[in-house]
């Protein structure tokens, strides 16, 4: 049997320049490292991120001790010690950051001792649940595909420090292998610089937490016109989508949402939303209510379901219509029990995926089998205050996600994902 030998930690910047976290984890196969990225905006219901320096206390004093000489490869067994050695239900013990940095290693070393790619041994987590990986024949495992990826190009919110209420403008190609995609993604980018300098001058090209351009401007449209002509210049315009991370439990005060100088209910902000729809060709709206606003969530639901869209079905397509998603992130924080109660009010069709969200793998990969059970897509996603570790990468491909969203076509830390992305494409 495998065994886990030692464990160590230590503190890293990311890439706001604030601490977080690192570990090593070796085996007799070697030493596998993790690092964690940490949330601007972060979900009321996420696992508790506790400080790094403390962080690394818990694991060199009350991780190691009990992980040493176990099996790397019975993940699911890890993760519970992880769990059970934390004893809260936001891991506010010992910090989800301290449990996954240690699960994400230990996942590493796994799939070396199985001697397994990284985003194949995932897989097969995912699809066994119940401890170490299958034994399953090649030929009866089902097809592994690359998710699309959705490029933040443009940053409002609490990424940027300009007056866009929208915290995420997001462009996602339809081309079918992930290099084309990617192709795409950065001709636009790179347009959209010109257009931005030539319109604003040098100072709006300067870049938000997440890579993206962050302009002044203020108007939802606005950003999204410029988008639009940077599409229609490079010659794309019938194979990109759009779409927007709102953000809204930002803007959410006293039963209102503060949005572009106005005080708006769900309903109307709800018919806000899909009137951009009549406008543009937008994929997804992600967090467009507050999580703790259920009657929102509804709300768009049933104005999707209406006869308020004919006008953009006209102009757009039945398919994009029947197709939108409303996206789930702060209000489901990849968290099993909150992704069942979003699916029995039928609040939205799709979640955001991330780790630190709810602090182990087994349990991303837990919130990423009942979403596939409900019928939903998932996309995997990186956070503002990131690292140059890959691993959404795999675990997007692992899972089968239908997409990836790791920030604009820039800045080490975002690229990283996606070089990782293109290697997995040329593997397979």
């Amino acid at each position: 049997m495998a065994k886990i030998k030692n464990l160590k930690a230590r503190e890293i910047l990311n890439s706001k320049g604030n601490w977080t976290i690192e570990a090593e984890l070796e085996t007799e196969q070697g030493v596998f490292k993790a690092s964690v990225p940490s949330g601007t905006s972060r979900g009321k219901y996420e696992a508790v991120e506790v400080e790094a320096k403390k962080a690394v206390e818990n694991i060199e004093k009350i991780i190691k001790p009990n992980l040493k000489g176990e099996d790397p490869t019975d993940q699911k067994r890890i993760d519970t010690i992880l769990i059970e050695l934390d004893g809260t239900e936001n891991k506010s013990k010992l910090g989800g950051n301290s449990l996954l940095v240690v699960s994400i290693a230990c996942v590493r070393a796994g799939a070396a001792e199985r001697k397994m790619s990284l985003f194949q041994y995932i897989k097969e987590l995912e699809n066994f649940l119940g401890g170490s990986i299958s034994t399953q024949s090649p030929e009866n495992r089902s097809p592994i595909t690359l998710p699309k990826p959705c490029f933040n190009i443009l940053n409002g919110g609490v990424h940027a420090g300009n007056d866009l209420d929208i915290q995420e403008f997001i462009v996602v190609p339809q081309r079918e292998s992930f290099k084309e995609n990617l192709r795409v993604g950065v001709e636009i980018y790179q347009k959209l610089k010109e257009i931005l300098k030539e319109n604003f001058g040098n100072f709006a090209i300067n870049l938000g937490d997440e890579g993206g351009f962050a302009p002044p401007l203020k108007k939802t449209q606005e950003p999204l016109d410029l988008i639009m002509e940077a599409i229609k210049k490079v010659g794309y315009e019938k194979e990109v989508k759009i779409a927007l991370d709102c953000a809204a439990s930002q803007l959410f005060q006293e039963g209102k949402y503060n949005f572009e100088g106005k005080e708006k209910n769900e309903e109307e902000l709800a018919n806000f939303y899909l009137n951009l729809v009549k406008q543009y060709p937008i994929l997804f709206f992600e967090d467009p209510f507050s999580q703790e606003d259920w009657q929102g969530w509804m709300k768009i639901s049933n104005l999707k379901l209406s006869g308020f869209l004919k006008s953009a079905e006209r102009i757009w397509g039945r398919s994009q219509i029947s197709n939108l998603l409303i996206v789930g992130d702060d209000l489901t924080v990849t968290n099993p029990k909150r992704i069942k109660e979003a699916f029995e009010k039928k609040a939205c069709n799709g979640i955001i995926l991330k780790p630190n969200q709810v602090g182990t793998v087994t349990e991303t990969l837990e919130a990423a089998k009942l979403a596939k059970k409900f019928g939903w897509k998932i996309i995997v996603s990186h956070r503002s205050g990131d690292t140059c570790d890959d691993f959404i990468a795999d675990l997007a491909v692992g899972v089968g996600a239908d997409f990836i969203k790791a920030g604009a076509p820039a800045r080490g830390e975002r690229t990283a994902k996606y070089n990782r992305l293109l290697k997995i494409e040329k593997e397979l």
